[in-house]
């Protein structure tokens, strides 16, 4: 049994497919950190919304 893996080497054909591959290629690593960040600060923005609309 063969399993294609997508080659990184080969590029796609048609000229929408190349924009994509290159921001995605050029797209820098995710920073897990700024996820959480981001959860904490949400979760406290509606936790002091509701808050304030109950009393």
């Amino acid at each position: 049994m063969q399993i294609r893996h997508r080659n990184a080497a080969a590029v796609p054909r048609h000229p929408f497919r190349q924009s994509i591959a290159r921001a995605h290629a050029a797209r820098p690593d995710r920073n897990e950190d700024a996820d959480i960040k981001l959860f904490v600060l949400s979760f406290t923005a509606f936790f002091i919304c509701f808050y304030t609309f109950i009393f």
